[in-house]
């Protein structure tokens, strides 16, 4: 059996995508699994050690031009069957024509008539998307959930080594879209109220070493650590996996402590767990504003501003109910 799985959407979603890759696995332990990407994204599935083949997909330079090509590509390796997770037109060109054996895929995706199997997607209806991703595969293993799963090498957990000295927790700060962040005053006041003999480090990406560098110095804590671009997606994981907690928006690096069943606190401001994007870690929290406000939840995604002006999701969530988390 050889299978292909697309995701082309952002880091979390793809490490989300990861379950199925995880079931298929367990169902079909000597099959083929390929996976389709954005470009930015394949070192999540680096050195993984049962998918194959690492379609990357160009979306910013010769944006067609790349998916015609790879769907061209893809089309010659003559899969048995094609599970395509996003939801948009360019995956559904990918899937639709790859000349699969069984195309499977769900109902929003506008192609959705090229595929050979149409799941319905429905959000609020209490499934996980782990859980909504894997009804597209039913029919090929079971109707049990499987967990997202990252695979950090040896050389990332000795690159982290170094940080692990010492009691620690991690924050994860920063995400793409406004509303999803905690707010950077409420970070720095959960900062200074973290016991004094942890270790606080700060994790992003490079674009957000400022923003945590900002975090670090309006603190009084003097035991934080801005690793913000400093680390890859798997030396982050591999680090988050000991942490006593980490601390994170409804964004990528919650996905990354899930996928590494590490102590997760979430914090949910203009989102909810009901969207289905929750942590699934073990030892997993979720934080929200105690408010019964009108206008949470403001979209799926967040927004680049509070369409309210008053950010009250954020601001109202209360600092001792995170500090409880690990007492």
């Amino acid at each position: 059996m050889k299978f292909l799985i697309i995701q082309t959407a952002f880091i979390g979603d793809v490490i989300l995508a990861t379950a199925v890759a995880e079931k298929l696995h367990l169902h079909y332990p000597d099959a083929g699994i390929d996976f389709v990407l954005r470009k930015g994204n394949e070192a999540l599935l680096a050195d993984h050690p049962f998918i194959n083949t690492i379609y990357i997909w160009d979306k910013k330079q010769g944006k067609v031009k790349n998916l015609l090509s790879l769907t061209q590509e893809i089309r010659s390796q003559k899969y048995d069957s094609v599970i395509d997770l996003h939801r948009f037109a360019s995956s559904g060109v990918i899937a639709g024509f790859s000349g699969a054996h069984e195309i499977i895929g769900f109902d929003k995706n506008p192609l959705y008539f090229l595929f050979s199997k149409k799941i319905k997607h429905q959000i609020g209806n209490g499934k996980h998307e782990v859980e909504r991703n894997q009804q597209l595969i039913e029919h090929l293993t079971d109707n049990k959930a499987v967990g997202p799963k990252l695979y950090p090498t040896a050389e990332n957990f000795e690159s982290v080594k170094k940080y692990k000295n010492a009691e620690y927790v991690c924050l994860a700060p920063t995400s793409v879209w406004f509303t999803k962040q905690y707010p950077k005053e409420k970070w720095i006041e959960l900062c200074n109220q973290l016991p004094e003999n942890l270790m606080i480090y700060l994790l992003g990406a490079p674009g957000d070493s400022i923003a945590c560098g900002q975090i670090k110095s309006r603190s009084t804590n003097q035991n934080i650590i801005n690793l913000a671009g400093k680390l890859n997606f798997l030396e982050s994981a591999a680090l988050m996996k000991e942490a006593k907690m980490n601390y994170v928006n409804d964004s990528a690096p919650m996905h990354i402590a899930s996928a590494m069943n590490a102590r997760t606190t979430a914090i949910f401001c203009s989102t909810v767990p009901a969207f289905g994007f929750g942590p699934l870690a073990d030892d997993s929290h979720i934080i929200e504003t105690k408010l019964a406000l009108d206008c949470r939840p403001c979209g799926l995604h967040g927004h680049k501003n509070c369409p309210q002006g008053h950010f009250k999701c954020g601001f109202s969530v209360e600092t001792t109910d995170l500090i409880a988390r690990i007492s």
